[in-house]
């Protein structure tokens, strides 16, 4: 049996809500100035303290980075876990269209949190590696979609003999291109209205072509026998 979770004090409290207060002022200057022009010094001036202040709750620039790494890592893998939910329940619906809904999700999502995107998927910070704790939702986001690219293939909507790492190594490339044409050429673009992820169904459908399992073949239907005529006498 795990033990009961100890109740925070009033300190506790406190401090688990000033480090969400932190990461929330911090991913606001990624947003407006980039993952890289996140700055200790403005982020206390938001707060209104002074910036050693904020070494209590973070000790260093990097451990800042990861916690918002890990936070940004959360909330992408809850998402595809809805959207993966969402598409189990249509059992009616075929490759091209999981894959698109899939796809819609996972850029929809970036769209909405570019801040957490760009440090998720690009390398904004020289030197930055997260650690292994923070990092541990992205191994399961990636367990994640092997399970959902695993499902579709046991249900016979990819070939028999795919590889699904492989199919997965293409998907992300897809996903995070898509991404990242749209982030870097139209960030104010919308889901269903930006010009690159316009592109989402005609890339899924040549992943669909390369990946997904062939039409069954229509069986002819069988030529009635001629009978020969009685010759008359």
């Amino acid at each position: 049996m795990s033990a009961a979770a100890v109740p925070l004090d009033r300190r506790g409290r406190r401090r688990l809500e000033t480090i969400e207060e932190v990461l929330d002022i911090a991913a606001a200057i990624m947003r407006e100035q980039g993952v890289a022009g996140l700055a200790i010094g403005e982020i206390a001036r938001r707060m209104g303290i002074r910036p050693p202040s904020l070494y209590v709750y973070f000790p260093s620039k990097n451990a800042l980075y990861d916690a918002l790494f890990a936070r940004g890592a959360r909330l992408v893998l809850a998402r595809m876990e809805q959207v993966n939910a969402e598409l189990a329940d249509e059992q009616d619906a075929d490759l091209q269209q999981h894959l698109v809904g899939a796809a819609r999700g996972m850029v929809g999502w970036a769209l909405e949190q570019p801040e957490y995107a760009q440090l998720l998927f690009w390398r904004p910070v020289p030197g930055f590696e997260p650690s292994p704790d923070a990092y541990e939702p992205a191994v399961r986001l990636v367990e994640t979609g092997t399970g959902w690219l695993t499902g579709l293939r046991d249900r016979g909507l990819l070939r028999p003999d795919v590889s699904v790492a492989d199919a997965l190594r293409d998907w992300t490339v897809l996903t995070s291109g898509i991404v990242s044409q749209q982030l870097s050429n139209e960030p104010g673009g919308t889901l269903d209205a930006g010009r690159f992820t316009a592109a989402i169904p005609s890339l899924v459908a040549m992943f669909t072509a390369q990946y997904g399992a062939p039409a069954p073949t229509a069986t002819p239907a069988p030529r009635p026998r001629r009978t020969r005529r009685a010759d008359p006498r």
